[in-house]
Order: C-alpha cells, then sequence, then structure tokens
C-alpha cells in the first residue's frame, strides 16, 4: 500500500493499517525511511486529539494489572484506548522479554482497545525510538486516550514524561521509608503517584507510604505552575480507586488545558523531537560514510588498545566526515 492508501485506511479506523503504518515507521531499512516521512506528514492534520498519560514503575508493581483495569473503565466511559507497552529486550534474539499483551486479556479483546507491545531495543529512556510517532499514528487512528508504558523506573525512564501530557507513577505499599522512597529524577517529573496493591494485608501499609509520599512532595519542585503532584492509593486488582484515578486525570486535563500548558508543552516536546531527530540522522550518516568507514576499524583498535582516548577518535572520525 502507498502512504496515501495507508493514511485514507488509517483515518477509517482499520486496525490492520494501524499495525502496518506502526511497522512501516518502526523499520530501520533505508527504503522506507521515505514512505514512512510521506505518511507521518499525511496523517499530522489529524493527531493531537488525545490525553496523553505515561505510566512507568518498579517491575512487579502491577503496571499491566493497572493498564488493563483502568484501560477498560475509560472504554466504559466513552473512549477509545491504544496502549503503547514498551517490553524490555532480549540481548540475544532481540526480540521482547515479557509479554504484556498476554497479560491484559480482557483489555486486548476490547474493540475499542488497541495494545502494540515493542521491544526497547537499545534505546534508553524505558520506550522505543518510534514511540512518538506511533502515539500520532494511533491518534490519526481514532484513539483519544493514549497510554504510553515504559520498560521501569530508572533514571533513564524519565524520556516518557518528554512526550506525554501526564505522568503516572506507580509505587508499591512499604516500598521503602521516606528517604529511600524519593527518587528526585522521577518523582519531580510526576504528576500523579499511585500506590498499587492497596488491598487485603497491605493496606495499612499503603495508607502509610501514601502519608508519606505526601508529606515528601511538598519539599519537590513542582512539575507544573498549575497543578500539585497527588499521591493516591488504590487496588487495580480488586477495581478500587481506578474511578478516582480518571476524575484526577480529567480535572488535570481540564485545569492544564484551561491555562494552556498542555498546548506549550506540547509545541516545546515536539521541538525537542525535532533535534533528537537532527542528531539520530546525523549519526547514522555519519556511519555510513565511506571515509569514516575506513578509519573506524583502525581507530577502535587504537582505543581498545590505549594508544589514543576516545575523545581524539571521536574528533578524527568527525573530521573525515565534513572532508
Amino acid at each position: 500500500m502507498t502512504p496515501y492508501e495507508l493514511a485514507d485506511s488509517l483515518q477509517r479506523g482499520d486496525r490492520r493499517a494501524l499495525a502496518k503504518c506502526i511497522t512501516l515507521v518502526e523499520s530501520t531499512h533505508p527504503t522506507h525511511r521515505e514512505p514512512a516521512a510521506q505518511l507521518l506528514e499525511l496523517i499530522m492534520p489529524h493527531t493531537g486529539n488525545s490525553i496523553r498519560l505515561g505510566i512507568s514503575g518498579v517491575p512487579g508493581v502491577g503496571k499491566s494489572t493497572f493498564i488493563e483495569s483502568f484501560g477498560n473503565h475509560v472504554i466504559d466511559q466513552g473512549h477509545r484506548v491504544a496502549v503503547l507497552a514498551v517490553d524490555p529486550t532480549s540481548s540475544v534474539s532481540g526480540g521482547s522479554i515479557l509479554g504484556d499483551k498476554t497479560r491484559m486479556e480482557t483489555l486486548s479483546r476490547n474493540p475499542n482497545a488497541y495494545i502494540r507491545p515493542s521491544p526497547a531495543g537499545k534505546t534508553l529512556g524505558g520506550v522505543t525510538r518510534r514511540t512518538r510517532e506511533t502515539l500520532l499514528l494511533c491518534e490519526a487512528a481514532g484513539f483519544d486516550v493514549i497510554f504510553v508504558e515504559t520498560v521501569g523506573v530508572g533514571q533513564s525512564e524519565t524520556a516518557v514524561a518528554e512526550m506525554t501530557d501526564m505522568f503516572l507513577l506507580l509505587l508499591l505499599p512499604g516500598g521503602g521509608d521516606e528517604l529511600q522512597g524519593i527518587k528526585r529524577g522521577i518523582m519531580e517529573l510526576a504528576d500523579l503517584v499511585l500506590v498499587n496493591k492497596s488491598d487485603g494485608d497491605q493496606q495499612a501499609a499503603a495508607g502509610r507510604t501514601v502519608a508519606d509520599y505526601q508529606m515528601a512532595m511538598h519539599f519537590l519542585h513542582p512539575r507544573s505552575r498549575h497543578w500539585q503532584a497527588r499521591v493516591q492509593a488504590l487496588s487495580a486488582l480488586k477495581k478500587q480507586g481506578v474511578d478516582e484515578v480518571w476524575q484526577t486525570v480529567e480535572e488535570y486535563r481540564e485545569l492544564l488545558g484551561n491555562a494552556g500548558e498542555i498546548t506549550s508543552r506540547r509545541a516545546a516536546q515536539a521541538c525537542a523531537w525535532m533535534w533528537s531527530e537532527t542528531a539520530d540522522a546525523l549519526l547514522t550518516e555519519l556511519k555510513e560514510n565511506k571515509a569514516v568507514k575506513a578509519l573506524v576499524k583502525t581507530l577502535e583498535c587504537d582505543v581498545i588498545e590505549g594508544k589514543i582516548p576516545p575523545t581524539i577518535a571521536a574528533r578524527k572520525l568527525i573530521d573525515a566526515f565534513r572532508q
């Protein structure tokens, strides 16, 4: 199918066309670059009409259970949900280690939901290199609530906050004291902190964790001047507190939307994306350059043997590329 045919089918809500479009933009084959760029240009006027939610949390916190429970609730409110689940990648096969789609059984069968698991590959930041483009394709296909689930929490997992409107961070009850719990890098990005598995024997621990984090939030610089990050307890498995989470999301969207902050944030994200793409394109072009290829092996050997520092080797590669 041509980019025009794909774009037309996509806007009519064809799920197979959406899968083909995502495969096209994720492809690293040189012949697919131009059609992918054409496709994205065609669908741009039909994007931007969703609420974009980033979801992160430590492994085992129940992200998949939360997304399934929350996604089904959002669909019941009359919305269409797309889930971009990013899985850790096997260093041997290159495939996904975890199977998020298999753990969202009821949501994956819902006709108003679309789940796309993708391996993270070598990309840092808890997202794939083409998550942004996939997000736009889902919007063009008519999905008005987009979840971007990351690999897990770490210093490099913050990229998801740079492509979404609201960042949700899931935590476990009793997951450390106040000092252990405050991870400034990730906590300052959170618009809503959710203490999951707040049921049964863990309910009391969850209540203490919520209180600890509510106190901790007062010492952190808020991400938005119009919104103070909140902490809420829920049980995704028991579907307790899920409705309150959606109410908070709607309140957040209305408040920041009226203030114009979502629009300005997306504009800043688009500029950052442009420079990121520029850096990636230049690096790809550098690696494919004949003069650079001729020098690479020699310089790599010199660096490995300690004859020259990596900074000098990098400068020589750039000089060869410029010439």
